[in-house]
Order: C-alpha cells, then sequence, then structure tokens
C-alpha cells in the first residue's frame, strides 16, 4: 500500500493596497492622530495658548523698544512669530512618531493590511492640519490686536500655502530625528537646540539693521530669514518673488536631503 503525497499548494503572496487604499489609510490614520489631541491637553497648550502668548508678549514687552509702538511692532513681528511657531511645531512630528515607536504603536500599525507609507504618511498629514489651526489662530488673535492685511486674501492663502509647504519640508528632519533617538524627550532637545537659535538669529523678531554687523551677515542667508520675509511680503507688503523663490528652493533642499535619510532610518528600524 503506497501512501499518498500531498503537495501543498504555495500560498499566493499577500496583494499590498493600492493608492486610494493607501491614502484611505492615511486619512484614517491622521484623523486617529488629531482624535488624541482631546487626550493630551498639553499638546492643545502647545498648538493654542503657547503661540497667542508669543504674540501677546513680544507685542506688548517689545513693541515700543523695537517700533515706536505695539501696533507697528505688530506689522512687522507677526509674521516672524508664525514663522518661529511653525518650525516648532514640526518637531511635534518627531516626537509623536518616536512615541509611536517606542510604544509599539507603530510596529502594530505596519502589521495591519494597510498601505506601509500610510502610518508615516498619516502623522505627517495629522501634523499639518495642526499647522494650519495654529496659523490660523495667530492670524486671528493678530487681527484682534489690530494686525491688518496688506495684500487681502490672495495674500493669505499664499503665505499658508508657502509656510504649510516649508513646514511639510523641514517635518522631515523631525522625522529623521524621531526615528534616530531613543525617547521622545530628546526630539525636543534637538529642537531648542537648533530652531531656538535659528530664529532668534534671525530677522524674526528684530529688524536686520538693528543687529551687530558681524551678525548680519549671517542673518541675510538664514533661512529663517528668508521665509520670514517671504511671509511679510506676503501678508503686510513688500518684495515677494525673490524670497518666496529662495524659501522653496531651501524646502525642496531640505525634502531632497532629510526625506530619504529619514525613510532609510526608518526601514532600519522598523
Amino acid at each position: 500500500m503506497t501512501a499518498a503525497t500531498v503537495t501543498a499548494a504555495p500560498l499566493a503572496p499577500a496583494r499590498r493596497p493600492g493608492v486610494a487604499a493607501g491614502l484611505r489609510h492615511t486619512l484614517t490614520l491622521a484623523w486617529r492622530s488629531l482624535v488624541q489631541i482631546k487626550h493630551n491637553p498639553m499638546e492643545l497648550l502647545d498648538l493654542s495658548i503657547q503661540p497667542v502668548m508669543f504674540v501677546l508678549l513680544f507685542t506688548y514687552v517689545f513693541g515700543t523698544a523695537i517700533s515706536g509702538s505695539p501696533g507697528d511692532y505688530l506689522q512687522f513681528a507677526l509674521p516672524g512669530i508664525v514663522v518661529q511657531n511653525a518650525l516648532f511645531a514640526t518637531m511635534t512630528t518627531g516626537f509623536g512618531l518616536n512615541n509611536d515607536l517606542t510604544k509599539g504603536v507603530f510596529d502594530r500599525l505596519r502589521a495591519l493590511p494597510i498601505a506601509r507609507w500610510s502610518p508615516l504618511a498619516g502623522r505627517i498629514l495629522a501634523d499639518t492640519v495642526k499647522q494650519a489651526w495654529s496659523v490660523s489662530l495667530l492670524v486671528g488673535v493678530g487681527a484682534i490686536l489690530g494686525f491688518r492685511l496688506g495684500n487681502g486674501v490672495v495674500g493669505l492663502l499664499g503665505a499658508f500655502a508657502l509656510l504649510l509647504a516649508f513646514s511639510l519640508a523641514a517635518s522631515w528632519i523631525s522625522v529623521l530625528v524621531g526615528v534616530l533617538v531613543s525617547e521622545p524627550e530628546k526630539v525636543q532637545i534637538f529642537g531648542f537646540m537648533v530652531i531656538f537659535p535659528l530664529t532668534f538669529t534671525s530677522n524674526v523678531f528684530v529688524p536686520t539693521d538693528r543687529m551687530p554687523g558681524w551678525l548680519q551677515n549671517w542673518v541675510e542667508v538664514n533661512p529663517v530669514t528668508i521665509l520670514a520675509d517671504a511671509l511679510r511680503g506676503l501678508l503686510v507688503g513688500g518684495p515677494v518673488a525673490g524670497p518666496v523663490f529662495q524659501s522653496l528652493i531651501w524646502a525642496a533642499v531640505l525634502a531632497a536631503v532629510f526625506a530619504p535619510l529619514a525613510v532609510r532610518a526608518l526601514r532600519r528600524r522598523v
């Protein structure tokens, strides 16, 4: 009697989700990140109260000393404060990503039958929405205090688009840091060590001609200065084409350098 040999059919490879499915997964995970805000009051504080405090403090403490009146200083400083807040907010991407990685949430998401890129894309998309909220809040508070748009709605929309594009490119730095460090708090330390000096050695708060001559050379090429000048041109008035073009070049360079490094580091870690 001959034993029958049963040959198992090879399992078909798992089918990868298409682009449309990946976009749905991204939107779902972005919504997950946004809903978590109600369980984390400190994040809401960072997104809302802290930016407003910066506007109030700098306008009424330094306004008269720098520009002669709080109203004149607000016209100069608000676009720069928006830039500073946006750059600091990019650190939340790395902080949240590192938190998901260290707690195993990212691994559980990647184990689901979803697009492999959707967890990271969902995190970045959610943080972009948070950026839009912070910018809207700052402009709204500025309008209450007396800030006036020089180029109307078109300039405002252009400023929104430019700032979000630059923030999206800069967030890849945060993603890279979030993947490389072992604790979420180290992402915040990096932000203060890098973004803090960059913003305070720019013309965000003080006009370039009020600074020492040796510092002006750096301030003029500082990408934060260039972005702040672009937003001033769009929101208040002044040169637009040059600063906007240079800001887009900086955004493209940041994305081209740090996005591949961040994706490579993430693949090695997970």
